[in-house]
């Protein structure tokens, strides 16, 4: 009689975890950089029509927002801001952030006004505004000198006003090259060191740090605060190249400053970009050091 209890209370045990292993993925707010399924949008007129099928598919996976990379001429892939913000809405997500930006011409960088690209920018916070999200972020910027560098800086810091102004944080994210000196500076510390705090945050991309030779950890500790969005990328799918200590990003997150967290995919070690947005998604929800939220936090 004791055996078969023992036998019957394994039996349920087993049952119980081989339930928990294959029900739903936990639910935690993970975005995704649109840049990654670029191939699935299409370009020009074909973007508005092909995105809402696309978040459909993003909502089941269980991401919860977008981080835009396409706004030309005060429209979202095609869309007007109120109905990008309207199609995600419908999905249960939102619209977090956007990599957008105004190149610096020659003449405001000789001259270092720029006030000709601000009235670009004035539009362009309007828009994001009316979109709903709550970052801006600059993808990248063309220097050849401490000065132009310098210059760029105080662009940043007038743009993180402006935003600031109309309720949006706006960032700069970086690629590898960033980790480079010029005129024996880093360019990345030169930045931070040399942007507002309040008004300019910086969006760590994890995998181009360590393909610069850099610890996103360090970076976290040595500019405590200043890391609002991360960039949660790999080789291809989050956690298979084994390179990127996840781990210990996740656990210094609270020092960094997260908000959000976004995944990017460059490409895919199988052929199938949809396949790698899940398989990132999925490796996220099942780690335990990732958090639900980093709201209140």
């Amino acid at each position: 009689m004791i055996l078969a209890v023992a036998v019957l209370t394994l039996l349920l045990t087993s049952a119980c975890v081989e339930k928990n292993s294959t029900g739903p993925m936990p639910q935690k707010e993970i975005g995704l950089q649109l840049y990654s399924v670029r191939s699935k949008i299409g370009k020009g007129e074909e973007m508005a029509t092909r995105l809402p099928e696309l978040l459909d598919t993003l909502a089941a996976m269980g991401y919860t927002s977008v981080e835009a990379a396409n706004y030309v001429d005060g429209r979202f892939y095609g869309m007007t801001p109120a109905n990008f913000r309207t199609a995600l809405e419908d999905r249960g997500m939102k619209a977090l952030s956007s990599h957008t930006t105004r190149a610096l011409t020659e003449e405001e960088l000789a001259s270092g006004d720029f006030t000709e690209s601000m009235k670009w920018w004035d539009q362009c916070i309007a828009d994001h505004k009316a979109a709903g999200m709550e970052y801006i972020v600059t993808p990248y910027m063309n220097i050849s000198s401490l000065k132009d560098l310098d210059i760029y800086c105080r662009y940043f810091n007038e743009i993180g006003k402006r935003c600031n102004e109309n309720g949006i944080k706006y960032g700069y994210h970086n690629h590898s090259h960033e980790f480079k000196k010029i005129d024996d500076q880093v360019i990345l510390d030169y930045m931070i060191e040399n942007t507002d705090p309040e008004n300019v945050f910086y969006q760590l991309d994890v995998y181009w740090t360590v393909m610069g030779q850099a610890s996103p950890v360090d970076y976290f500790k040595r500019y405590p605060g200043r890391f609002k969005l991360l960039h949660i990328k790999d080789r291809a799918e989050v956690g298979q190249s084994g390179m990127v200590g996840y781990d210990a990003i996740f656990d210094n997150a609270e020092t960094a400053g997260v908000e959000n967290i976004i995944i990017e995919a460059e490409g895919s070690s199988f052929g199938d970009i949809l396949g790698t947005v899940k398989q990132s998604i999925e490796y996220l929800q099942k780690a335990p050091f990732v958090p639900a939220t980093y709201s209140n936090r």
